[in-house]
């Protein structure tokens, strides 16, 4: 798994987050559920055709916990790999930026370095 910025939108309990475009980084999905502090989903990442994984499909489900102050989210994914098996590991998500212009997405689609 790697690094992806993504726009999150909130409505009522439910978060949806999709990644910014940026086929570097690949895509990354994930349909979450907040209930207090402790958010449960489903997350897919598609990843980068030039990549290690060469645009490889993988999901699986994860549950977060929000710190408090809402800027920051970390807990654990669990997934199948490409042998077949399943592995898990940790998940963060950070809050960067509050514009959903496309000035500000542009920022985030820019190739790596």
């Amino acid at each position: 798994m790697g690094q992806h910025y993504v726009l999150v939108m909130h409505h009522g309990n439910r978060l949806s987050v999709r990644s910014v475009p940026d086929s570097d980084r690949g895509e990354l999905t994930m349909d979450l559920t907040v209930d207090g502090r402790i958010v449960t989903g489903t997350w897919v990442e598609v990843t980068a055709t030039n990549g290690y994984y060469r645009g490889a499909r993988y999901h699986g489900a994860i549950q977060l916990v929000v710190e408090p102050g809402g800027r920051h989210m970390a807990g654990k994914w669990v997934g199948f790999n490409r042998d077949l098996g399943v592995d898990a590991g940790p998940w963060t998500l950070t809050f960067l930026d509050p514009s959903t212009s496309m000035e500000a997405l542009a920022r985030y689609t820019q190739p790596s370095t």
